[in-house]
């Protein structure tokens, strides 16, 4: 997999690239080393960035930024356990690999719309990840097998899980960083 190219592809033609998706094998490891530690960089660099440039000491940004990136990795495992977990509500393939691939594809816009965070004033522009919200849906049916008229739904559950996760790792990062006392600089 080229990255630029899969980038691409994914964000341009969605219907395209799923389809040579679902035929690829899911290594996590894979995915995680050439994928996601790439992408999810973007919003953490650009974050410490940002928050730098806003005045943040720089010390503060760092370990947000650190803590974040590395809960990304954590998120993406736990959103693609959840849609292994939830195939067969939707008639869908239970295939982890699969789950992870939906996944960490999905989550490409929101990766890429971190690009925003380095100027505090276009942070509003990150609303753009929410592209991965149709990609997941578009992704379902060819990579999870799911049945088009379930893929809504599927996809509605998905979301709901995951805005759940996300909530619970904010909490997690908020308590952390309240406990070394940076929890002002959680929102950089």
């Amino acid at each position: 997999m080229n990255l630029v190219e899969r980038v691409k592809g994914i964000i341009i033609s969605p219907k395209t690239e799923w389809q040579a998706i679902a035929g690829e094998p899911g290594d996590a490891a894979y995915l995680f080393r050439n994928y996601v530690a790439i992408l999810a960089a973007i919003p953490a660099v650009c974050g410490f960035i940002g928050a730098v440039l806003a005045g943040a000491p720089v010390i503060a940004a760092l370990v947000v930024a650190v803590f974040k990136y590395v809960l990304t990795f954590v998120a993406v495992y736990i959103v693609a356990w959840i849609v292994n977990l939830l195939a067969p509500t939707f008639a869908s393939q239970k295939s982890f690999a699969s789950a992870l691939k939906v996944t960490v594809y999905s989550y490409t816009p929101s990766w890429l719309a971190g690009v925003f965070l380095l100027i505090p004033g276009l942070r509003f522009l990150t609303i753009l990840g929410l592209y991965g919200l149709y990609l997941l849906y578009l992704g379902l049916p060819p990579v999870m097998k799911t049945p088009p008229e379930k893929a809504i739904w599927y996809t509605i559950v998905i979301v709901i899980c995951a805005i759940i996760v996300s909530l619970l790792i904010s909490a997690l990062v908020t308590a952390i960083l309240a406990v070394i006392g940076l929890r002002t600089f959680m929102y950089m």
